[in-house]
């Protein structure tokens, strides 16, 4: 679910590309042992900082503005805050391969920005007989695997980690407004170029647009997820660009949207790249502030993939 339920106002495709970040701290002190003769001193005891499931999610709400945010979709789905963790992977589904890879590199804490049981609040009442819901629950319990969704908060941070993420993987965040980050200005290029660019940075195998394929394209705005018809549109109205690049769409609004505005003359076309297409990025964003503020803990970013494909 995403920015529109969530922007604030302001493969299976693993074997395609995986990181893998590893950095280990060693705080010790020295014993200094001293003698008549001389003193000697004694290898660094070696001492590795540890965390909790608990203590990671503390440390990034920390720098969200307002801190604890109530209600919330952000909250653990197995596993216990008390847990000590060995490994982190970044996701954007917590799908089962996802899952199987965590337990493959003896990571025990997930942080996926999707859902992991079907629905957007991970309501598992209604899904206590089935059976694809009972493997996936049985799984992570077996191995004691704890779930966190981390969406409001990543897109509630100033500015929103999706965003920033997905502006890096495109090469684009030094194009992007300083205040309003969603509204990019580039150098002016067709179309088509403007498409596979963004194919190629994003792993796409192909995206739906409207459009001529020759039009100029230099002021985009980016709406990663599914903010939402109406936004969409009051966002085309506002700042005006060139392209709307957006992750979902309903199909009888934005897109019928930008139809009507072509046939009135509006320098405007569409690029439709997929909720997952557009949001991944922020997990390899979460992957980064791991690094950064736990590089005691061994952190992945596996990609869940494309749930969809083309023919």
């Amino acid at each position: 679910m995403t920015p529109g339920d969530d922007m604030p106002a302001n493969y299976a495709g693993f074997t395609r590309r995986k990181f893998i970040y590893n950095v280990s701290t060693a705080v010790g002190a020295g014993l200094i042992l001293a003698s008549p003769l001389k003193g000697l001193a004694a290898p660094a005891a070696r001492r590795e900082k540890s965390y909790t499931v608990k203590e990671i999610m503390d440390l990034f709400i920390k720098e969200v503005p307002g801190g604890v945010l109530s209600p919330t979709v952000d909250t653990l789905k197995t596993g216990s805050p008390d847990t000590k963790v060995t490994g982190i992977v970044t996701t954007m589904f917590a799908t089962i391969a996802v899952i199987r890879n965590a337990i493959d590199l003896g990571a025990n804490f997930i942080i996926a920005h999707e859902p992991t049981f079907y629905n957007h609040e991970d309501n598992t009442d209604w899904l206590q007989d089935d059976k694809v819901y009972r493997y996936k629950a049985d799984l992570l319990k077996q191995h004691n695997i704890a779930v966190w969704r981390n969406h409001d908060y990543i897109h509630h941070l100033v500015p929103d980690g999706v965003t920033m993420g997905v502006l890096d993987q495109l090469g684009w965040r030094n194009y992007a407004d300083k205040e309003i980050p969603n509204v990019i200005t580039i150098p002016a290029v067709p179309l088509k170029e403007l498409i596979r660019h963004t194919k190629a940075k994003l792993n796409l195998e192909k995206v739906r647009y409207i459009g001529s394929p020759l039009q100029k394209c230099s002021k985009i705005l980016l709406l990663p997820g599914a903010a939402g018809g109406r936004r969409q549109i009051e966002s085309i109205e506002k700042y005006k660009p060139d392209v709307l690049i957006a992750g979902e769409i309903s199909e009888w609004e934005t897109a019928e949207y930008v139809r009507d505005a072509l046939a009135k003359g509006d320098n405007l076309s569409l690029m439709v790249i997929g909720h997952i297409g557009s949001e991944e990025p922020g997990s390899e964003y979460m992957l980064n502030w791991l690094k950064k503020n736990v590089p005691e803990v061994k952190a992945t970013h596996v990609p869940s993939g494309h749930s969809l494909t083309f023919m």
